[in-house]
């Protein structure tokens, strides 16, 4: 079956052309490359390359990656020295996945792919805007909601009935322009007879929502490519009265692009002058969210380039305070006990306020540890080094089986249980660590369940002996810390309008319908035939009541 004259398959061959080397003929360099492209920039490869991107972003989760954790990497040579080398040969690059010459050629010919495919159909698109509607159908019968009206009058002469047929094509043309569509009359001469015709086609903003969608997806691919490049992320924990300053340095981890120029680092700082936290109460008429918080709020004091405090400012979750083009957002928060220890001779060997991380963000239950590298002694009287790993319980409650848990968020009945590691830390094998981790591998537990021994409990402004005589531990308070996160990207604005406009024209796409519309007058022997029809590009469910509202008005009309 031969396909219509107008049809276009996106590669701009027609229907009617033969497929290269289809006569059994050499295709040559040229035929295979044109013969490629086709291939290349046809709607279905474009997917399976988008499905591919999809699928090759899977190894960036599995494995640690250098540009977002690189001690992660190092760890894992360390502990897999000969896998290691296999993932992190080329071309397999497994620690490098989005950095990978494979995963780049994905991306790129998707990006290819997409081009090749949105410019000629703008072309063609164009074409069809500035073109005239179809040529009637000669049988309209094949259409959908085809209908007819015979008017009779045999009275008429010929020269009246061709003037009739004229008129009515003149309203229905009418009609359909205020439809908003584009109408043209036409004639034509079938078995003798001349039949009069309207064609009216409307809904080529469909085809234009569709290429602004994929304009737009073409935009946030480059916007995330450039992004990508220039990106700055920052993290920092700050404990309640801390500082920090918009310096590489001074952050914990930090994510940024091959392009980034760290020197460009606005060097201006921020303190946490204290984090509120509001929770419900019976107050808010809801007993059954008793606990649950309702707003978290960072008052900070923003510190300009000279080292000048610029005001008071709050960061509240989702709303960032956005200064010198980096907007600082609130990511996290929780208690940090701040612990002071001392040795046998009651040297302070350490001194800081050390994060806790929620275990359970409605009752704060949070974990932690502490690492005392130097100054204390064991019980043998040699150097060693000491670790705490424990649990904080901002309201303690006990359980039937003797175990503590926290009932309530807020500081009420806060209690401190750390066990007590001595022995080798790991710091000094050449692999970062954690501060949040603690590794036992070469360590003694002296105190726990796991050697029958009971853990320390401390409550703020209380002082606890260490085992074995190694000195004492204070838990002097615990003030509050919040995580940020500093970010840069020149690309994100871009982001957004190119994600909001591919919205748009889908939406724009999926609502507007593309139809066809015909009424046919046709002059018979007693009087004129009047035949209506309709075609859909697409799916148009109200396709077939379009054109029974047209004929019973233009009947009323005429």
């Amino acid at each position: 079956m031969s396909r219509p004259s107008d049809y276009d398959d996106g590669t701009g061959a027609g229907g009617s052309r033969p497929a290269p080397g289809a006569d059994g003929g050499e295709l040559g360099l040229k035929g295979w490359g044109r013969w490629f492209w086709r291939q290349l920039t046809s709607m279905r490869v474009a997917l399976i390359l988008l499905l591919l991107l999809a699928v090759a972003a899977i190894p960036g989760s599995l494995v640690p990656q250098r540009s977002a954790d690189p001690n992660g990497v190092l760890q894992y040579q360390q502990d897999h020295p000969e896998l290691f080398k296999i993932l992190d040969a080329f071309p397999i690059q497994a620690f490098d996945v989005y950095g990978s010459v494979w995963f780049s050629a994905i991306y790129l010919l998707l990006f290819i792919s997409l081009i090749g495919c949105v410019l000629p159909r703008i072309v063609h698109h164009w074409k069809a805007w500035r073109g005239t509607p179809p040529k009637t159908p000669a049988l309209l019968k094949r259409m959908a909601g085809f209908s007819e009206i015979r008017v009779s009058n045999p009275e008429a002469t010929p020269e009246e009935r061709e003037a009739f047929a004229l008129r009515a094509v003149e309203t229905a043309r009418d009609m359909l322009k205020k439809q908003r569509y584009r109408v043209e009359i036409q004639r034509a001469k079938r078995r003798g007879a001349e039949e009069i015709s309207v064609s009216a086609e409307r809904g080529y903003l469909r085809e234009t929502g569709n290429l602004l969608f994929h304009i737009s997806l073409l935009g946030v691919l480059v916007s995330v490519g450039i992004g990508g490049v220039f990106t700055f992320n920052g993290q920092k924990v700050l404990i309640e009265g801390e500082t920090m300053v918009n310096q590489l340095i001074d952050y914990d981890t930090v994510n940024s692009g091959n392009a980034f120029d760290t020197s460009s680092l606005v060097p201006f700082g921020i303190r946490l002058n204290s984090l509120e936290v509001s929770y419900m109460t019976p107050e808010d008429g809801n007993v059954s969210a008793l606990g649950n918080v309702k707003d978290y709020t960072a008052n900070m004091t923003l510190i300009d380039p000279e080292g000048e405090a610029e005001g008071e400012h709050i960061i509240r979750v989702n709303h960032p305070l956005r200064v010198y083009g980096s907007p600082i957002y609130l990511i996290a928060n929780g208690y940090a006990p701040r612990i002071t220890i001392k040795n046998h001779d009651g040297e302070t060997v350490y001194s800081e306020a050390m994060p806790f991380i929620p275990q359970d963000n409605l009752t704060m239950t949070s974990l932690g540890v502490l690492k005392v590298p130097f100054g204390m002694t064991g019980a043998d009287g040699k150097p060693t080094q000491v670790g705490m790993r424990g649990f904080f319980y901002p309201t303690k409650a006990e359980l039937e089986t003797g175990a503590y848990t926290s009932n309530y968020p807020d500081l009420e009945n806060p209690l401190l249980t750390l066990d007590v590691f001595t022995g080798d830390l790991g710091i000094d094998d050449g692999v970062p660590q954690s501060v949040y981790a603690l590794d036992t591998t070469k360590m003694e537990q002296i105190t726990g369940r796991a050697v029958d021994k009971e853990s320390l409990e401390i409550a703020p402004g209380e002082t606890v002996d260490l085992p074995n005589g190694m000195g004492t531990l204070t838990l002097d308070e615990v003030p509050r810390y919040a995580a940020f996160d500093v970010m840069r990207n020149p690309a994100q604005e871009w982001i957004l309008v190119f994600a909001l406009a591919a919205l748009g024209g889908l939406m724009w796409s999926l609502f507007v319908p593309r139809r066809r519309m015909w009424v046919k007058a046709i002059p018979t022997e007693d009087g004129v035939l009047l035949q209506y029809a309709g075609l859909a590009r697409g799916d148009d469910p109200a396709l077939e009541k379009a054109v029974d509202e047209l004929r019973e008005a233009h009947r009323e009309q005429l």
